[in-house]
């Protein structure tokens, strides 16, 4: 996505990037980045958590408007609710801040979606 926004910006469609892989995204050279200190798939916040994630997206069109230098970064003061834990797992198949009926929930959808590449 970080390389995206790069082409977007060169050609004048200025970009927000909101995501979780500080280390990654700022060394590809984003214009604008909100970082959320949050597991890999969730970076506007937490499932199900809609004011939350209101708030990040709506720190990141701030930022649209607001940055004044390139390369900018601003870190949202957010904590994940059930700890950092979540980081001990980052490249695990667990998914520990759903609970097990999301779980069942998100493998059926991931389900429908390979149902649906293969026809």
């Amino acid at each position: 996505m970080s390389l995206v926004a790069r082409h977007l910006e060169e050609n004048g469609i200025p970009t927000v990037i909101i995501g979780a892989a500080r280390d990654i995204v700022e060394h590809c050279g984003v214009s604008r980045f909100v970082f959320v200190d949050f597991p890999l798939g969730s970076p506007c916040g937490e499932p199900f958590d809609s004011e939350m994630q209101s708030g990040t997206v709506g720190a990141a069109l701030d930022l649209l408007e607001a940055a004044t230098a390139p390369r900018t970064t601003v870190t949202m003061p957010l904590t994940w609710s059930k700890g950092e834990g979540w980081k001990d797992t980052v490249f695990t198949a667990e998914q520990p801040f759903l609970s097990e009926n999301q779980v069942k929930n998100w493998e059926a959808r991931k389900q429908r979606y390979r149902d649906q590449k293969t026809q």
